[in-house]
């Protein structure tokens, strides 16, 4: 489904990626791990359009990523969380999630402004969609409340649902327990399980949180200073020690 080959991003005299490659095939769930600083983000931003690559290559189904505008990136089933949440803190829990589905709506500025029928029937069917997956992930509660003053789990959840509803064939989330305390981690990753068979989608996932990724994915990919390091199942990456010398400086 998504082949990385050799990408190299640079920030005037700092390499971020320098030759990174590896593939994710439809229905994994793949975990990429490293120090702080290591690429991982940076790597999401080249994926989703928002920063340039110098050279390299990303192919998803076929397509060149690095070739489209970044506004084009959700159409082709790519969806994403982010480091720091992404949400509108004024906006309810509800409408947070139908900002996800904006690509998915064919109203135009004229057709919206005059609020034609077609377009009510649009927005009610987008509206029940996003009560659907906000049920699904225990937030009908909060669906009218504002993002702002909700806890910060709950607030990872609608991030969650927002990446949902644009119906991604890839999820990328970006560090998506950090911040939780060890039962919303566990809640989460049953969560991300449950979702991953429910709604068919493929996720690759940068996390700290060492638990959470050794335990919910097939295969790690890690990075340190920008390079892979170390890839394959969990066990086995935990125990290179090229991995264990990036993480606590020495090899145990």
């Amino acid at each position: 489904m998504l082949e990385v080959h050799d990408l190299t991003v640079r920030f005037g005299g700092i390499t971020a990626l320098d030759g990174v490659g590896f593939s994710v095939s439809r229905g994994e769930m793949v975990g990429l791990i490293g120090p702080n600083g290591a690429g991982k983000t940076t790597l999401f931003n080249c994926l989703t359009r928002r920063y340039d690559a110098d050279s390299g290559s990303v192919l998803y189904e076929g397509k060149n990523l690095l070739a489209m505008a970044p506004h084009a990136i959700a159409g082709t089933g790519i969806a994403r969380t982010f480091q720091n949440l992404g949400l509108f803190p004024h906006l309810s829990v509800r409408d947070n999630v139908l900002v996800g589905a904006h690509h998915r709506g064919g109203a135009g500025f004229l057709t919206a402004a005059l609020w034609l029928p077609t377009v009510r029937r649009e927005e009610n069917r987008l509206r029940a969609e996003a009560d659907r997956i906000l049920d699904r992930l225990a937030l009908t509660e909060v669906a009218d409340h504002p993002a702002s003053g909700l806890p910060f789990g709950t607030l990872k959840r609608v991030e969650l649902a927002r990446a949902l509803i644009g119906r991604p064939a890839l999820l990328l989330l970006d560090e998506p327990v950090n911040g939780l305390n060890s039962a919303e981690v566990e809640g989460f990753a049953d969560t991300l399980r449950a979702i991953r068979e429910e709604f068919d989608v493929t996720v690759v996932v940068v996390e700290h949180h060492m638990g959470f990724v050794m335990g919910i994915c097939d295969r790690v990919v890690c990075l340190d200073f920008g390079r892979k390091i170390a890839e394959g199942p969990p066990a086995e990456v935990q125990r290179d020690p090229g991995v264990m010398r990036a993480y606590l400086g020495t090899a145990i």
